[in-house]
């Protein structure tokens, strides 16, 4: 409540006439009911007079105040706290020709009126929501921070079609719906208004009024900037003050950065399990801003290119993992305020790390105060559960066929980008959007209006988003977690694809993942795990993940996938590590991979850090880090992911010792790979290769210093006239134990 005082000047108001305006109007107002609150309350022309009515219950008085001397016009209670008054020398029309001091029980308050002002948003901005086509819809709707006709507060907007009422409610009205009704803009279903002398920090919601005349649970802002921290759920009036940006240098560089002939390598991170629990977190310093000091400068340390942040717009529940958002435009409060998020994607950029985002269009969850039957009918979600209700998640489903709740989902997509200057944005559960059987029996599902399972909605959905994103933020990318054999995923969307930049290579990582997890004694059995990603490599522009999804829900850590002793499993996850960091696609790591964490990964603790205690974790983590630093200083081994000319096999058919050989290769750079998943070495084990001379050794999971036997080729080899695997030379070998080698020709 603002406080204030006023002059007096001239004599208050002597005639008391009655308004029957506000007698016949006030039950339906205070009922939900009036279809217009802007047409009774604020001022209405009566002859040379205004009627000035107000609605403020609880109030003791109101006084108008009348230009800039403060002419005082008492107003007359008429019941339930509504004041009226017939006010002389006021012209309708201009909201700051008089404000309203209000007595109230605690204090007294001086405002302008929020129902003198006219209409807020502008014909185009209703056209082009109403069409589904609005670019800056988040500038739009939601609340901001503003100055009208010299007036400064807060515009509020939201769209609710089928209420019959809709009131912004927030401590500066004690969250009471009567005394801020909004007006309806009819041709988009919008709502808004503007409320004096309020600023950013302000909680607030919606109080609605739905379609069968019932009072729905309290909403936070579909489309608000800033949150409370949860379990609060109100939504808060974000700063309008712009972030001071300094990576301008690397957004015009960035497309270069993550083009398919770039290196690129990920380390996806939980922010909120990432860091130490060293007693930090008592210093009251931000987790952006703790994370912006030690993991920015370890990821960059560990030679990765981007971090892949797990979904950071806020959520009511933290065990989902922000995998079940509700505030889509907002960062969550948990980790700070907006503007420390910015900070933190700001400090990446000067690291030279790009930033993914995780970001899920395909399901929300249905807490009361969110998207759930927002206006009292399923407005974002189906009607029907065969098509509104996720049966894996408990989850509802956007109805992406509603050109609104399409552009509402297009807009976040936009926000995050745009605003937040991220790089890339991560589409979680791509398939469950495709197919409207996904993880459905028969008669579970309703066809689409051909009769097939694909979801058009959800197609046209994905390749407008993906359209949208490179058209306006040049050099983001967009990546898909599509786990079917959907065609064209990677496609340009002019060419029939759904538009995305890459896609994850879920099926390369759960053939591997089981090969790996046999005893090195069976892996013959399984050798075509380990080779058949090539049969489709080239198919998609793809990502090879091992991601948080495979060190969760009882499957253990990646290193206890691995099979043997404790040192033999520490050998296999180094070798892997070797093979997918040579094999093409771009790369993917789930935090604590790096260090062989030994247990699963759990959100409400940090990393096992200690574990870097012990050598052959440290080892692991050093590997990981040299991993990235050749795989990004050989060309040979990232700028033909995408292009078969840059892939040989060599060996690809050695059952029985389960040896793997390839070439990379980029004009006249080659790199070779050699994989050996049995505990035996091999003395002479050889190669044919396509130049002779010097084949220098860059990486050897099994060299000492990452904790492994320290067998290997003395730092390279040179080519023998030999003939081998119809090459003219070939290379004599030692294949370590449960190791990659990789050699790079030096000629």
């Amino acid at each position: 409540m603002t406080s204030g005082s006023s002059s007096s000047s001239g004599a208050p108001q002597t005639d008391t006439p009655v308004d029957r305006g506000a007698h016949d109007a006030l039950d339906e107002l205070l009922a939900g009911r009036h279809p217009d609150p802007f047409h009774i309350l604020g001022p209405h022309a009566d002859g040379t007079r205004s009627w000035v009515r107000v609605l403020v219950p609880n109030a003791e008085q109101v006084t108008v105040l009348l230009g800039a001397d403060g002419k005082q016009w008492p107003l007359t209670h008429v019941r339930h706290g509504m004041y009226t008054g017939l006010v002389d020398g006021l012209a309708p029309g201009r909201p700051s020709a008089y404000r309203l001091r209000i007595q109230w029980p605690t204090g007294e308050q001086v405002t302008e009126d929020p129902y003198a002002f006219g209409p807020l948003l502008g014909d185009l901005d209703l056209h082009l929501i109403s069409e589904g086509r609005h670019e800056d819809l988040a500038d739009c709707l939601g609340s901001h921070v503003m100055e009208i006709e010299g007036v400064r507060g807060v515009r509020f907007a939201v769209w609710a079609p089928n209420a019959r009422r809709v009131s912004v409610v927030g401590d500066f009205n004690s969250w009471d719906g009567r005394r801020h009704p909004m007006r309806l803009r009819h041709s988009a279903g919008v709502w808004e208004i503007f409320i004096p002398r309020l600023e950013a920090g302000a909680r607030y919601k919606y109080e609605i009024t739905g379609a069968e005349g019932n009072l729905l649970p309290l909403k936070a802002d579909p489309l608000a900037r800033q949150t409370e921290a949860p379990p609060a759920t109100a939504s808060i009036v974000a700063d309008p003050a712009p972030f001071t940006w300094t990576d301008q240098a690397w957004m015009a560089g960035r497309g270069a950065r993550q083009a398919v002939e770039a290196p690129i390598s990920i380390y996806e991170v939980h922010a909120g399990s990432w860091l130490p629990r060293d007693g930090e977190s008592d210093s009251g310093e931000c987790v952006w801003r703790r994370l912006a000091t030690r993991l920015v400068p370890y990821a960059r340390d560990m030679g990765y290119t981007h971090l892949e942040l797990m979904p950071i717009m806020e959520h009511p529940f933290g065990g989902s993992w922000g995998y079940q958002p509700l505030g889509v435009f907002a960062p969550t409060a948990r980790y700070g305020t907006p503007r420390d998020f910015a900070a933190f994607v700001d400090a990446c950029h000067a690291a030279d790390l790009a930033i993914i985002l995780d970001w899920v269009p395909a399901h929300f969850p249905t807490d009361t105060h969110g998207l759930s039957r927002f206006d009292g009918t399923a407005l974002y979600e189906y009607e029907d559960p065969r098509e509104g209700f996720h049966p894996d998640w408990n989850t509802l489903i956007y109805n992406l066929g509603r050109t609104e709740v399409r552009n509402f989902m297009v807009a976040s997509a936009l926000e995050w980008v745009r605003r937040y200057h991220i790089d890339g944005l991560r589409v979680d559960a791509v398939a469950s959007m495709l197919y409207r059987d996904y993880s459905r029996a028969a008669g579970e599902w309703i066809p689409n209006r051909y009769g097939g399972r694909e979801n058009l909605e959800a197609v046209e959905f994905l390749r407008d988003m993906n359209a949208t994103v490179h058209r306006l933020c040049p050099g983001a990318i967009t990546v898909a977690e599509e786990s079917t054999a959907w065609p064209g995923v990677s496609a340009r969307t002019e060419d029939g694809g759904l538009g995305f930049s890459y896609k994850w290579n879920m099926g390369w990582m759960h053939d591997t993942l089981r090969y790996m997890h046999n005893d090195p004694v069976h892996r013959r059995y399984h050798h075509n795990d380990m080779t058949f990603g090539m049969v489709y490599a080239y198919s998609e522009r793809f990502i090879l993940p091992l991601s948080h999804d495979e060190v969760v829900h009882g499957k253990g850590s990646l290193l206890n996938k691995m099979p043997g002793d404790r040192w033999q499993r520490h050998a296999n996850l180094r070798a892997y590590f070797g093979f997918m960091w040579s094999h093409p696609g771009k790369k993917l790591l789930f935090m604590g991979g790096e260090i062989a964490q030994e247990r699963e990964w759990n959100h409400d603790a940090s990393l096992d850090w200690a574990a870097l205690d012990d050598g052959l974790h440290r080892g692991v983590q050093r590997l990981v880090r040299d991993l990235n630093r050749v795989y990004a200083e050989l060309p040979a081994l990232h700028r033909r992911d995408h292009d078969a000319s840059g892939f040989e096999w060599i060996i690809g058919d050695d059952y029985g010792n389960s040896v793997f050989a390839f070439l990379r290769r980029d004009g006249d750079a080659l790199a070779l790979a050699v994989s050996n998943f049995t505990p035996v070495p091999r003395e002479g084990y050889r190669i044919g290769v396509p130049r002779a001379g010097r084949w220098r050794e860059r990486i050897n999971t099994d060299a000492g210093d990452y904790g492994g036997s320290g067998v290997g080729n003395g730092g390279g080899r040179d080519t023998e006239p030999v003939a081998a695997h119809g090459q003219g030379q070939s290379l004599a070998l030692v294949l370590p134990p449960l190791a990659t080698v990789i050699f790079q020709f030096e000629g």
